[in-house]
């Protein structure tokens, strides 16, 4: 079995495709108000309209990998996204932050530290 990715349900595509697309450097396939998919390293993320949508989903949370969690930290608050939880490092032997898209739904980036 292969984990495809995810799908994220939005009365909203647009904004957060392109919340998306800015936060991860990235394209999107379409410029659709139903669906759309953000082009990514490894597992799909897929955004899909439904008017019935309240707000994000407080029990998930996605996380993607990058070269320097504090690089990042600087670039997203550049952007004017607030950030949850600043970068920390974790027991784990990962340096996180954590940050919501527009619909509320936990985003996290993390890096580790270079093996030498």
């Amino acid at each position: 079995m292969i984990f495809e990715g995810i799908c994220l349900i939005t009365n909203n595509v647009k904004r957060l495709s392109e919340f998306y697309q800015k936060v991860l450097q990235t394209t999107s396939d379409s410029d659709d108000n139903i669906h759309q998919e953000i082009n990514t390293h490894g597992a799909l993320l897929s955004i899909l309209y439904c008017d019935q949508v309240t707000g994000g989903n407080p029990y998930m949370s996605m996380a993607f990998t990058v070269d320097n969690v504090d690089d990042e930290f600087v670039r997203l608050t550049s952007l004017g996204i607030k950030i949850i939880d600043e970068p920390t490092m974790r027991p784990w032997g990962a340096k996180n932050m954590r940050f919501c898209d527009p619909d509320g739904n936990f985003v996290v980036f993390r890096s580790f530290p270079k093996k030498t």
